[in-house]
């Protein structure tokens, strides 16, 4: 699905592009895109809440990941439901 600010013909060198890579190379790509994410995440919730521990963005950032539920399943308690608005 083209992106509406790309042009068609930018869309087709960008699909080209993909076809050509090799599969270790899309999954090279697609783990630093992920380390990327995750950084600019964690970069967030420091900027957020600048006065969280490590232990306490950690969890943040597995609850993020994770969804509340599954959060509460592996980590009970640890953080409990403000620690979101207010660490």
């Amino acid at each position: 699905m083209r992106p509406r600010d790309t042009s068609p013909e930018a869309w087709e060198v960008f699909i080209e592009l993909q076809r050509r890579m090799s599969p270790s190379e899309k999954l090279r790509r697609t783990l630093e895109y992920s380390d990327s994410i995750r950084h600019a995440a964690l970069q967030g919730l420091r900027q957020r809440y600048p006065e969280a521990g490590e232990r306490q963005l950690f969890l943040m950032m597995a609850r993020m990941t994770l969804g509340a539920e599954l959060f509460r399943k592996v980590y009970g308690d640890a953080l409990d439901e403000r620690a979101g608005e207010r660490p």
